[in-house]
């Protein structure tokens, strides 16, 4: 099929180069000419395992390519893609600018007699898709077309093998025409597909966020209780997740979620919520524990430390999950710059997102020290904390660790290391509700 995609960041970039893979003709639009001519020369703006490899490929077969065209997407393709961004407001609420010019683009080079399927891609607040009609006929009377709802599922980090193997594909639709063309599509990934109206769609994408992120705060609220009783978290959540209801997924205690996704789209669906009269309170805790943790970590680290003002402090991890330069809403970026604004001295590395959080002026270079290795960071330490749950860092030499560092103390927030092991090797181990 001819596809095309406009916005060609994470969620489009990704999704472009796996419907590319499985067969179909993807032209993906961005109105950032740089990231078109840089896209166009075979570099990917983003890190995701196998992402490089199938864009390459795809663009070499000719079923993948990038222009800054709309009106080009639109004619050389059967169904258009919305995947650009919907950024937080200051209450919460989605910014929907984007969408919304999106859709007056389209209107504005959708010819007579050229029947189109608009996808909403992007993660939108129930009723977006009713907007979307809206504006498209505002401003194309004529215009042939149907709105479908597709929302996306990808978890960064394995966004790749999460595209291909789909658990589910859900399709918002009130056109028969435009739900066959959909089934099309995704069908060589034989995946279920879920066929709702368009509100529905919506709906299920940002209540399946919340629902995970309820998990983790849920985790890290029992974390507590174990650190105050003994117990370990860590065991309860396997005896927990045990439950086939229940399941072991997201039940990891730690500095809570973080990233682009989560805390805006629990943001989001409360603030859903009040529009239309039925609060979600539960929710409102779950944000209230997820910001408590760093309070707490930080704490903890300052009944060891007592003052952190000139303490040397190293920081293993900066992106907001490993297998990403992803450092948006990162809880290790925050982490840091509270140590910082506090007085420390921080030495920090990450293997893939220290030159982003630079770039995008998360971090100050001349306040806070970016190595290139691990063992780096720890020179002089008073303490160690782990941020980010890259596997790499279990694979370190902990002997030459604790011999470079000024205290052998580790803060491990993410709950990567084993405590027996860790004291073993003669480390004052600290970690998230586990004794």
């Amino acid at each position: 099929m001819e596809l095309c995609i406009i916005g060609s960041g994470y969620v489009g970039l990704v999704s472009g180069a796996c419907f590319a893979e499985i067969g179909h003709h993807v032209v993906c639009v961005d109105n950032d000419q740089r990231k078109v001519d840089a896209l166009q020369a075979g570099k990917i703006p983003i890190y995701e395992p196998g992402l490089e490899d199938l864009v390459h490929r795809n663009v070499a077969a000719k079923r993948l390519r990038f222009t800054n065209s709309i009106e080009d997407g639109v004619d050389h393709s059967q169904i258009v893609f919305i995947a650009v961004p919907t950024p937080p407001q200051a209450d919460g609420s989605v910014d929907l600018t984007y969408i919304e010019r999106v859709a007056r683009e389209i209107a504005g080079v959708l010819k007579p007699g050229q029947y189109r399927v608009v996808v909403d891609k992007s993660t939108v607040p129930v009723k977006t898709g009713e907007k979307v009609t809206e504006t498209i006929k505002r401003y194309n009377k004529g215009a042939d077309f149907d709105v479908v709802s597709n929302p996306e599922f990808l978890r960064e980090g394995c966004a790749v093998p999460d595209l291909m193997n789909p658990d589910r594909v859900v399709i918002g639709s009130a056109s028969q025409k435009a739900t066959d063309l959909m089934k099309q599509v995704y069908e060589p990934f034989k995946a279920p597909i879920l066929v709702t109206d368009i509100n529905s769609a919506e709906l299920i994408k940002h209540a399946a966020n919340s629902f995970l992120s309820l998990k983790i705060s849920y985790i890290n609220a029992v974390a507590a209780i174990c650190e105050a009783s003994g117990a370990d978290v860590e065991m309860v959540a396997d005896g927990i997740g045990m439950d086939k209801r229940i399941g072991r997924n997201f039940l990891n205690a730690g500095l809570g979620y973080g990233g682009s996704c989560f805390p805006k789209d629990v943001k989001a669906f409360i603030a859903i919520s009040k529009q239309l009269g039925t609060p979600f309170k539960l929710l409102e805790e779950v944000e209230r524990i997820n910001e408590g943790m760093l309070d707490r970590f930080i704490g903890k680290l300052r009944d060891v430390l007592w003052v952190l003002k000139d303490k040397h402090i190293a920081v293993w991890g900066l992106t907001f999950k490993p297998d990403t330069d992803d450092v948006r809403n990162s809880v290790a970026i925050e982490l840091v710059n509270r140590l910082v604004a506090e007085g420390a001295h921080v030495t920090a590395y990450d293997p893939k997102g220290a030159e982003k959080a630079v770039e995008w002026k998360l971090l100050d270079p001349t306040k806070v020290k970016l190595v290139p290795t691990p063992i780096d960071a720890v020179n002089g330490a008073e303490a160690l904390l782990l941020a980010t749950e890259w596997k790499e860092f279990l694979n370190q030499d902990f002997a030459e660790v604790k011999a470079r560092m000024h205290t052998p103390l580790i803060f491990d927030g993410r709950n990567l290391f084993n405590p027996g092991t860790m004291r073993e090797l003669g480390f004052d181990y600290r970690a998230v509700g586990r004794p």
